[in-house]
């Protein structure tokens, strides 16, 4: 079994990888920047260690991580998600040097991340993709003429792109001329790579994606989907587990597309296979080699840990269930509470935590590394904590979801903790019918009252008060 993991991330998810190592018996090992000095993750870990001044650099230095992971005695890394997650050159350098990745291969690593060459490869392997480019464009009079070739809309992707960066809709050849360079420029600034896809857009679909787990024995399992529509340019707001719009039919289907995507790569690790669905048409979008923010409402309603299961198939340990061995039960909903104000385009909000409290009670989780004074750095993405809700039903679901959202306590900042309010309380989404065009055709849910509860008033009065007095 590994006996010491060096997390080269930070926030809510270097604390879960932490929790999960814990309770296994592993040490662990955090790394920070200076702005991460005092960050929760840091107090957590049985080590900690800086990568030095520079907000970002540190993070995304694979050398310099791996002779970190080597010095201080560590048999193994965790990318957690974001930063060098899905860095082919960090998991080579780990082969390279004997330690550990906790995550897939780097050739896996390479092939998932190139979005042309995942295109070919489910392809070869009969998973269905959207009409497109036969690879990379060469240029914008390439990209015209698969355009009209497969019809408008489209969409220009970034070949290395990821997390809704890289990415334009194109409605018609004079948007796809005015997107084309700027899309070149997000990407050669945001991956380093210049080069970019079409591929037919599918207008207004169900975003699901599959969770997988694969172990070095080439066993795959599914852990059923999560329903990731609820998103505001195509950054997910709010996650549901499993969805509540899809066909038993649709669910069986999608978790064998899934597993047959992981085996046609000798997936290893948890790692997550996205889906466009209109109608009973599934179109394969991307593979994240990776943990996902959104999967704790997979451990949720399946009971399953994918953080330690991750650790135990690193340490080269099979997989612990079959297929047949995984229900699941109930709802949950993630909240990824932004430090953003809706009400501003979503303007980032960072500033001091001046006041935290955190929402609990029957079925609701919290993973967060913010607290009371915490200072929430602008170099990083804005969120602050994951609420997660469960019940038994959908509709005890949405009750549990707006009661936690009203239990929370967040000041200093502004988050989106009130607009997902909104969200949970419109029709639609009450009869679980919604797609990714939510967001975007109901404005109307950003006109909410920012009033505050009478308790709130009193705490912040007591604050200005004792804040006079002890001056």
């Amino acid at each position: 079994m590994i006996k010491k993991v060096l997390i080269s991330n930070r926030g809510e998810i270097a604390v879960r990888i932490v929790r999960a190592c814990a309770e296994l018996g592993i040490r662990s090992v955090a790394v920070y920047t200076e702005p991460d000095r005092y960050g929760l993750h840091v107090k957590r870990a049985d080590e900690s260690y800086s990568l030095g001044e520079e907000p970002l650099q540190g993070y995304l230095d694979p050398l310099k991580i791996v002779n970190l992971a080597i010095q201080t005695g560590c048999d193994a890394i965790h990318p957690g998600y974001g930063f060098l997650s899905e860095n082919a050159e960090l998991a080579a350098l780990c082969e390279k040097k004997g330690i550990t990745f906790i995550g897939p291969k780097s050739t896996v690593i390479a092939k998932m991340g190139d979005k042309t060459q995942a295109r070919k490869t489910m392809q070869a392997a009969g998973v269905p993709v959207t009409p497109g480019s036969d690879g990379n464009l060469d240029n914008l009079e390439h990209a015209l003429e698969v355009a009209e070739s497969i019809g408008y809309p489209v969409m220009l992707k970034a070949t290395s792109g990821g997390g809704g960066r890289g990415i334009r809709r194109c409605d018609s050849a004079k948007e796809l001329t005015t997107q084309y360079p700027r899309v070149i420029s997000e990407a050669t600034k945001a991956f380093g790579s210049a080069d970019v896809f079409l591929e037919k857009c599918i207008v207004d679909p169900l975003h699901i994606e599959a969770q997988i787990i694969g172990d070095s024995q080439g066993n795959v399992i599914h852990l059923f989907e999560r329903d990731c529509s609820i998103q505001r340019r195509n950054q997910k707001l709010i996650e549901i587990a499993p969805s509540p719009q899809i066909t038993p039919e649709q669910r069986q289907y999608i978790g064998e597309l899934a597993i047959r995507a992981a085996k046609s790569v000798n997936y290893e690790s948890a790692g997550t296979v996205e889906f466009l669905l209109t109608g009973n048409e599934v179109y394969f979008m991307e593979m994240n080699t990776r943990i996902q923010v959104e999967h704790t409402i997979t451990e949720q309603i399946t009971g399953v840990d994918i953080v330690q299961e991750q650790l135990r198939i690193a340490s080269g340990k099979p997989l612990r269930y079959q297929q047949q061995d995984i229900q699941f039960h109930g709802f949950a909903l993630q909240f990824r509470i932004n430090a953003e104000d809706p009400k501003n385009d979503f303007l980032p909000s960072f500033g001091r935590v001046t006041h935290y409290y955190a929402p609990g009670g029957p079925g609701v989780r919290v993973d967060t590394a913010i607290f009371t004074g915490y200072e929430i750095p602008p170099f990083y993405d804005s969120m602050c904590l994951k609420l997660i809700v469960w019940a038994l039903n959908w509709e005890d679901a949405l009750s549990r979801g707006k009661r936690a959202l009203d239990d929370m306590r967040l000041h200093g900042v502004k988050t989106t903790a009130n607009y997902y309010q909104q969200i949970l309380s419109h029709p639609e989404f009450i009869n679980a019918n919604f797609n990714t065009s939510f967001v975007n055709k109901n404005p109307e849910l950003l006109s909410y009252s920012d009033k505050r509860h009478p308790s709130e008033i009193a705490l912040a009065l007591a604050a200005a008060i004792a804040a006079h007095i002890s001056e």
